[in-house]
């Protein structure tokens, strides 16, 4: 069965965004070895165009074949003109509002998100990236197998959480924890079942 990874950028103070959802302050962080990382140990979750940019556009899937992503996730894509962001992933997009696919790449998941990615488990592959945002990952708490979560040295104060969810105990347990000499740390958890 394949997992579903809620692979994701986080203050020390574990928001993912701030308030309104913004989270660019975080790429200031990409860079020296902390961006070597993402180009060779996480390369399925960069955007198509970062692939594109970093000349590894051609590589091979190794961790992820498919991609879930919230509505006001996909708008930050849709806003630069971008229809399908992870094209190099079969891509869906949970969302009640768009009711067409603007790219016959991407597939709106209307109704029941947590059945969908039942199903995509259910399948042959690799696993399920699930990209954000809060409300999409608190829909899909109780799915998530594996938090691979890269927390940047700063602290917001208030923001987006993880996951927009009501209070529930869910146990993890730390797998691995990577330092950076940038101040960022990524730590992996799996899912005690």
């Amino acid at each position: 069965m394949r997992k579903l990874s809620y692979f994701i950028a986080a203050s020390i103070d574990g928001f993912i965004g701030a308030p309104g959802g913004e989270a660019d302050f975080f790429t200031s962080f990409v860079g020296g070895d902390f961006l070597e990382y993402l180009k060779t140990d996480c390369q399925d979750t960069l955007p198509t165009m970062a692939r594109q940019a970093f000349g590894i556009d051609d590589a091979p899937n190794t961790q992820f074949d498919t991609i879930i992503q919230g509505r006001v996730s996909y708008d930050i894509a849709l806003d630069g003109k971008v229809t399908s962001p992870y094209a190099h992933l079969r891509e869906y997009v949970a969302s009640r509002s768009i009711k067409d696919s603007p790219d016959l790449h991407v597939e709106i998941v209307s109704g029941d998100v947590v059945a969908k990615i039942r199903e995509l488990k259910r399948e042959d592959g690799l696993g399920i990236y699930l990209c954000g945002g809060a409300s999409l990952a608190g829909q899909l708490k109780d799915e998530v197998d594996e938090l691979v979560i890269k927390t940047y040295p700063v602290v917001l104060g208030s923001g987006m959480p993880m996951f927009a969810a009501e209070f529930e105990i869910s146990d993890f347990t730390l797998d691995s924890v990577r330092t950076f000499d940038n101040g960022v740390l990524v730590r992996k958890y799996s899912r005690r079942r």
